[in-house]
């Protein structure tokens, strides 16, 4: 007899349990069971819309009914729009699209050490740090300084290394030993634990960087796209990266990750160096337009800010009231509520309460809602995160 067991026919890389989700509308989502879920997830990071924003849907039922894939052999419109537009709303760059936030840190991996080998054949060391994370396949996983990712995959790729994040003299001791081709950081760690950068450090590796010719990368895929309440994060800190790799949100929901590197490191890329088939397809690309024309517009990135500051200071004042928080911390919509324990009970409990959040290190539970999340939205979810707290004597 045939198992009931869904997670029978997949191989065992999640966790999964509870009915199968069916459909999203707005901030919820709704399993077959007709059960509804208040999403403070986001599909970790990506529906920044929420679920059947119109445009979405429109953009989707149009492009889809032109073209959906025709390759990188050829320039598609979608393509050529999104790309222009990533390349004015950063700093002028070069854009490289992908599928995923791995592929992005793939190419800046390899876009870095290629530019850096004009220099020398041992400029090809890369730098980043404790808790980050920046992706699974074995270039991003190399540059995931976390142990638990890595353990079993070894040996990890030559020539990385890490620094404790957010630590400016540890970090120099570590740059000053290797010939880097690039320095790879989140100006907010998402996995790691909702962990900010501070500007002093920021500003540390953009000045060693420029110092010892150095490619600064932004792994902005968790806290880029309007999730801190800017367009970027990195203009919270005025810093500009030589590299900033997006991904999560700009697609849609659809598979799409983005590299905007400055002129002269895409000088160092020829045709044949780098590709990808499924890349930039038409499709993706133009639900990546209409995402990127809604979010950067600055009535709503205002809106962000204020319902990041409603969400961070409702979650302040549970934390006065639960010795079982320990810390509220982030940026705009991207909060992260450190607890004294592992919060691995409290997401199910929150999920059985019909609200869905993250888990992240640090014993951290993430609250990342779409950006469209509104004052009524917080209040919901704050009442059932402190049920759960009462519930588990937190």
């Amino acid at each position: 007899m045939a198992s009931t067991d869904p997670n029978d026919v997949f191989v065992p890389t999640f966790s999964r349990s509870g009915s199968p989700l069916v459909r999203g509308e707005g901030m919820y989502l709704f399993d077959a069971d007709g059960k509804r879920y208040l999403d403070f997830g986001s599909g970790i990071a990506v529906n920044a819309l929420g679920h059947g924003h119109p445009a979405i849907v429109a953009a989707l039922r149009e492009q889809g009914s032109l073209l959906i894939h025709s390759s990188n052999l050829y320039f598609t419109q979608p393509q050529l729009e999104l790309a222009t537009a990533l390349s004015a709303k950063t700093f002028g760059g070069k854009v490289f699209l992908c599928n995923s936030g791995t592929e992005a840190i793939e190419a800046a991996i390899k876009f870095s050490r290629k530019w850096a080998a004009q220099t020398s054949k041992e400029k090809y060391h890369i730098l980043s740090f404790f808790r980050g994370f920046h992706g699974r396949t074995y270039g991003a996983l190399a540059a995931t300084a976390q142990e638990q990712f890595q353990e079993g995959f070894g040996p990890m790729l030559a020539g990385f290394h890490y620094a404790a994040f957010n630590d400016s003299a540890a970090t120099k001791a570590i740059l000053d030993k290797h010939d880097y081709a690039a320095i790879i950081v989140e100006p907010v760690q998402g996995e790691g634990g909702v962990n900010p950068a501070s500007r002093e450090f920021l500003q540390f590796l953009r000045d060693y960087a420029n110092e010892k010719n150095i490619a600064l990368v932004f792994d902005e895929i968790q806290c880029g796209m309007g999730r801190t309440g800017t367009l970027w994060c990195c203009e919270q800190y005025g810093i500009v990266p030589d590299i900033l790799a997006a991904a999560k949100p700009l697609g849609g929901g659809l598979p799409l990750g983005a590299v905007v590197c400055k002129d002269h490191i895409a000088r160092a890329i020829s045709p044949g160096n780098h590709g990808t088939t499924f890349g930039g397809n038409p499709l993706a690309c133009a639900l990546g337009c209409v995402v990127l024309n809604i979010i950067s517009q600055p009535v709503f990135l205002s809106a962000v800010v204020n319902n990041g500051a409603a969400l961070k200071n409702g979650l302040a004042a549970l934390a006065a009231s639960h010795a079982g928080i320990k810390e509220v911390r982030g940026r705009g919509l991207l909060v992260g509520v450190e607890m004294n324990k592992d919060p691995k009970e409290l997401i199910p409990l929150c999920k059985e309460k019909g609200l869905l959040l993250i888990k992240a290190e640090q014993n951290t539970v993430r609250f990342m809602p779409p950006l469209i999340v509104e004052e009524k939205n917080i209040k919901a979810a704050l009442a059932m995160f402190e049920q759960v707290l009462v519930q588990c004597k937190l």
